[in-house]
Order: structure tokens, then C-alpha cells, then sequence
């Protein structure tokens, strides 16, 4: 269940055919598709001399050329293409689909060709971003003009609801898959769009016609709203860090903003199918990495002084360096990359404190231990950011919602006195109440309990990088549960019903997909039980294959935009505070002068047993990693430095 490699393979058939001069036409929604599945040297293999938008009415006439054309069958990329055939402007149009034409599109098409010069309509079913093999985006981050939800937290917008039933049947379709569905009880989202899924599926039975398997492969449909913790919390694995911190958009990095950035490094591309030092370490965590990255650089050095023209001393030296220069510039260019996005995330760990947040973060996620005055502390120290103060408070909130709500309103009291703005305060209320306690199906915080308690503590005994990676998404409970074949249907009903012992076999494929976006923690949770499966050894997730989708895939600022924007189109009722909350709760959509809260005193029952040993082990690790990134980037500087 390769996605980027069922992406590739459609996009090499279209561009394979005719075999002369070409050139290739996308609209905005399958040119990121293309991007993150087809450099321009394959393209260029493939005789393919020009890409281009097909509404861009500027292009020149030249009838000589074949023309393909890969776009999406949306209203917009069809008068495009009417435009375009009325007045053709290439000798011969090959027509790709990203998705179903229905009848009447193809009818359409066949009145407005009238100068004869389609030569061939198909469906490929590349309807979607492939980001990882495991992992695809339906890139439909919500906005204003574009939003997920209706007037409800439990309300699909119908745009919304056609484009993520459109992006799955793409991608059951290009997988080959005809599954059975499973959705999360407590989200009407969830079962809305599983019931059009499976009308879909039933109403193009032909294209669905695949070879049936023992246990047919499951489709199992989650709500972010069943864990708001994993998007609000800071990464510390590579490709997570780079989202987070720098933003990854269809496979680029944008480094303008770096300060004494090169010219040729201000905007980069990132993805694990070009770049195989990001393919072995885009799952590492930050220290990890900076090992991994010495030792890029050191084999880097090793191959330049091989390159030295002093080496050159014969016509087999001559020929030798000919042939192994042009990958040796390319080695240059990925360790100068990788330095710059390495040396740019230890910069913003160091400027905004993100060690000392993280440590309190993952302590408010697991229940390791983290109080009211470590949280206090940070959100009126004036170093750290307002959005980070929001997503300490937004955490604190999220967990003691029920049993110290008195602590959560003096904290928010804090945070608007510490220069967090009054709309953005508003969101903690706004969360409590589309993904609160009373909106989860499951406990998040389930470390309460003594049993969980006693792992977390033998966690804590297996290294120090525990300290920032502590926390698991919901997602790798429920893949166990899932696996031990004790999911169960009180939560995780089957849409149709399934037979009496459905619930315990295990499917060989499992395609998860997440409404509100999902995260590329989760990622890497799939990524590693997939390597799990592979490695022969007897996991639980042996001979199950997974694969991860998601509405977008979020870092925390997008996710908070989500929540802000959702909440516009919600009845006012969501900025206030949610049943249950302290007397002393602030009302955000009124004046606060009249609020006097006392701030002091200790959270009761959440104070951490062992402290003293976890600051020091955190004092190390900070120490080490920018003792050692520091280190590597003296390294690349001495060896820009050479002549």
C-alpha cells in the first residue's frame, strides 16, 4: 500500500505516450499532486519540454507539440479546458482525470472538441498528495473560503464532505481496494462520511470490481476532535520539527526568513522519495539527527578531498573525476540543505525556550509530572512566545478541564495579562467545548490510572530522550486495540453489518483516515509499525499493512487556525466557558477589568516524584545537542571556507 508509488506509476503512464516532443497542462489542485510525485528530470525524460496552468491564456501557439493535459473533472478545470479546446493551441490533447467523469462530462467534452483534436479520455485516479508511503493529504487545510465544518462541530461543509469522498475513493481506486468501514462512534463527521463513501463505491460497482481477499481490507474513518493533544504539542523528530517550526508545503521549505540564508537555499525541496539522507532520518529525533548529520558532513569532507585537483594525475583520474562530480555537487548541495534546516531549528529551539516547553508540555500530555507553577512560570515568562503560552494553556485545559477548573481560569486570567490577545484566549474555550471531555468518546489522559503510571515510570528508565518523547498519539492505542482485536464496536461500529466475529479478525490492510487533519507524529507512529510488520519478528502489527490520510496535515499554528476559523460559523455559545467550569471562569466576549484572581498556591496531586534526576538528564541533553550541532556546522563553515 505505496501510495508515492501508485502516484508515480499513473504519472509515468500519462507522460509516457505519445512518444514525441510534449507539453503538460495542470490546473491547481493536481500541480502539488505532480510536484511531490515527478521531478523535472523525469519529466524531461519523458520528453516533456513545458509545464504549464491550463487557465494561463498566455501561452504561445505551437501546433507541433503533443499536449497532456492532468487535471481535476471540477467545474473550473472544465471550462478551462472548453476554453482551450474551442481555440487549441497544440496539435493532439491527451486528457487525464484525476478522478470519476461522470457521463455528462464526457458528453460535454465530445460537443466542444469540435477541430477533432482529443486523441484519448481517461481516469487515472491520482486524487491526492502523496507525502510518505504511508501517508497522503487530501491538502484541503481549512480557510475562510474554504472551510471543513458546517454550522456544528458535528456538520460537514458539503464542499468539504465531496472533496474528502472524492480523495478517498481516489484512493481506494489507485490502491486497488474495496473495503469495509469502520468509523468513530462519537463523531456524526465520521459516520456522515463513511455512509457517502460506501454509496459511492455501490454506485460505480464496475470500477470496484477487485479480486476479494479472506479478510477485506478496512477503512477506518477518526475525528481530530477525539485528540486536540498530539497537533498542540512541540516535535522532536525530524520531518515533524522542520512542519512545525518551518512549515512544509507539498514537499518545499520556505528558509527566506533565515537569517544569512545562501540565495540558492531560501527555498528548498524536502521529501523522502529525492533525498536519501531526509529518507533515512526524517523519523530521528533531534539528537539523533545531529549525530547523523556530523556524519553526513564527515563523509561530505571525505569526498571533497578525493575531488582535490591536486588528486588528479592521470587520464583515469581525469575520467573518474568527470563521471563523479555531478553527484558529488549534488552531495554538496544536500549537506548544505540539511545544515541550514538543522542549524535553523536549533536557532528557534534555543530563541523561543522550546527544551523548558517541551519538558512541561509532554509532562501536562502523559501525567509525568508537570504543575501549576511550571506552567505559571512560562506563561508570564516574557521571553516565551503568545502562541505557545496559548497552546501550554490550551493543554493544562484540556487535562484538568474536570477536576481544576479554577486552575484553568486563573490561567487564562495569566495569559491575558502576559500579551496573549483576547481572540486568541477565546480559543481555549472554543476547544473545551468541540473537544473537550464531554466530546471524547475515550480518555486521553488515562496515565491517571495506577497501571499506566507504572509504565510511564519504567518508560522513564530507558533513556534520557524519553523526556521529550513520552507522549503517543490516541492513533497508537487504537491501531492495538485494532491488532489485539479489541476494537470495539460500542466505539468503532462497522457501517453495514459485518457478521458476529467481524470486530476479531485482522485485516491485512488498514487505511486510516482522519477528518480535521492529521499529524506527522501519527505518521511516524504508522511508519514504524509498518516497519514493525515487515521485519519478520512477531509484533503485534505482524502481516498488517497501514496506511495514514488526513483532510491536511497540521502543524500547531494551522490547527489553531482550524479551530479559529470552524468556530466563526458556530452558534456564540462556543467562546463560553463549558458546562462545569470555575465561577471564576473570565467570559472572554465581555470586559475583564472587574476579574481579580489570586494565582498562588500549587496544584494539588500533580507534582512530579522524582524532579531533581529528570532536570538533570534535561540539562544534558540540552547541553549535548547544541554542543554537537554546533560542532557540525563549524565543520560545514571549514569546509565552505576551502578554496
Amino acid at each position: 500500500m505505496d501510495v508515492v508509488k501508485a502516484v508515480e506509476t499513473y504519472i509515468t503512464k500519462m507522460v509516457s505516450t505519445p512518444s514525441s516532443m510534449k507539453v503538460l497542462l495542470l490546473d491547481n489542485h493536481t500541480t502539488p499532486i505532480v510536484s511531490l510525485s515527478a521531478t523535472q528530470s523525469i519529466l524531461l525524460s519523458h520528453q516533456v519540454y513545458l509545464t504549464d496552468k491550463i487557465d494561463n491564456k498566455k501561452r504561445e501557439r505551437m501546433a507541433h507539440m503533443k499536449c497532456i493535459c492532468f487535471l481535476q473533472p471540477s467545474e473550473e478545470s472544465f471550462e478551462a479546458l472548453e476554453a482551450e479546446l474551442r481555440e487549441p493551441k497544440y496539435g493532439e490533447y491527451y486528457l487525464y482525470f484525476s478522478n470519476i467523469l461522470s457521463k455528462t462530462a464526457i458528453e460535454r467534452l465530445a460537443d466542444v472538441d469540435e477541430y477533432e483534436v482529443v486523441r484519448e479520455v481517461q481516469e487515472y485516479f491520482a486524487d491526492y498528495s502523496p507525502v510518505l508511503p504511508c501517508l497522503f493529504s487530501l491538502n484541503n487545510a481549512p480557510a475562510a473560503e474554504r472551510p471543513l465544518y458546517g454550522n456544528s462541530p458535528n456538520v460537514w461543509d458539503p464542499k468539504a464532505l465531496e472533496r474528502a469522498v472524492q480523495g478517498i475513493t481516489a484512493v481506494l481506486l489507485s490502491l486497488k481496494k474495496k473495503p469495509v468501514i469502520r468509523y468513530e462512534k462519537s463523531s456524526p463527521m465520521a459516520k456522515k462520511l463513511g455512509v457517502e463513501i460506501q454509496h459511492r463505491i455501490q454506485s460505480e460497482a464496475q470500477l470496484f470490481d477487485f479480486r476479494l481477499t479472506q479478510v477485506p481490507p478496512l477503512l477506518l474513518i477518526l475525528d481530530r476532535r477525539g485528540d486536540p493533544v498530539t497537533p498542540l504539542l512541540s516535535q522532536w523528530t525530524y520531518q515533524a520539527m522542520v512542519h512545525e517550526l518551518l512549515g512544509v508545503q507539498n514537499g518545499r521549505v520556505d528558509l527566506s526568513l533565515v537569517p544569512d540564508i545562501r540565495p540558492e537555499l531560501k527555498e528548498v525541496t524536502l521529501t523522502t522519495t529525492t533525498d536519501p539522507f531526509f529518507q533515512a532520518h526524517h523519523l530521528a529525533t533531534f539528537g539523533d539527527l545531529g549525530t547523523a548529520l556530523k556524519s553526513y558532513v564527515q563523509s561530505y569532507q571525505s569526498h571533497s578531498l578525493a575531488h582535490n585537483p591536486s588528486t588528479i594525475n592521470s587520464i583515469t583520474d581525469m575520467k573518474r573525476f568527470v563521471e563523479e562530480y555531478p553527484e558529488f555537487r549534488k552531495l554538496g548541495g544536500n549537506v548544505s540543505k540539511h545544515v541550514a534546516l538543522v542549524g535553523e531549528l536549533s536557532r528557534l529551539v534555543e530563541r523561543d525556550k522550546l527544551l523548558e516547553l517541551g519538558e512541561v508540555e509532554q509532562g501536562l500530555a502523559t501525567g509525568s509530572g508537570a504543575d501549576l507553577r511550571s506552567v505559571q512560570a512560562l506563561v508570564a515568562n516574557p521571553a516565551i512566545q503568545t502562541l505557545y503560552k496559548l497552546r501550554l494553556v490550551m493543554l493544562y485545559a484540556l487535562r484538568y478541564q474536570k477536576t481544576q477548573p479554577q486552575n484553568v481560569a486563573s490561567l487564562i486570567t495569566l495569559m491575558l495579562e502576559n500579551g496573549v490577545s483576547r481572540e486568541d484566549a477565546k480559543l481555549v474555550y472554543v476547544l473545551l467545548n468541540i473537544a473537550g471531555s464531554d466530546q471524547r468518546q475515550e480518555d486521553l489522559f488515562s496515565a491517571e490510572s495506577l497501571l499506566a503510571k507504572g509504565r510511564s515510570a519504567l518508560k522513564g528508565l530507558k533513556g534520557v530522550e524519553n523526556v521529550y518523547m513520552q507522549h503517543t498519539p490516541h492513533l497508537s492505542q487504537t491501531l492495538e486495540n485494532l491488532f489485539k482485536g479489541r476494537l470495539r464496536d460500542t466505539t468503532h461500529p462497522f457501517l453495514d453489518s459485518a457478521g458476529p466475529n467481524a470486530g476479531l479478525q485482522r485485516p491485512g490492510d488498514v487505511i486510516i483516515f482522519m477528518i480535521g487533519g492529521t499529524t506527522y507524529a501519527e505518521a511516524r507512529v504508522v511508519a514504524l509499525l509498518n516497519q514493525e510488520a515487515t521485519s519478520g519478528g512477531p509484533t503485534a502489527a505482524a502481516g498488517t499493512r497501514l496506511l495514514l490520510g488526513g483532510t491536511c496535515i497540521h502543524n500547531s499554528s494551522s490547527f489553531l487556525d482550524m479551530v479559529r476559523t470552524a468556530a466563526t460559523n458556530f452558534p456564540e455559545s462556543v467562546y463560553e466557558p463549558p458546562p462545569g467550569s470555575a465561577t471564576n471562569a473570565p467570559s472572554l466576549n465581555l470586559n475583564l477589568g472587574g476579574v481579580n484572581v489570586s494565582l498562588g498556591g500549587a496544584a494539588p496531586g500533580v507534582y512530579r516524584t522524582s524532579g531533581e534526576g529528570v532536570s538533570l538528564q534535561t540539562e544534558g541533553i540540552k547541553d549535548g545537542v547544541r554542543n554537537l550541532l554546533g560542532k557540525v556546522k563549524q565543520g560545514v563553515d571549514r569546509i565552505a571556507a576551502q578554496p
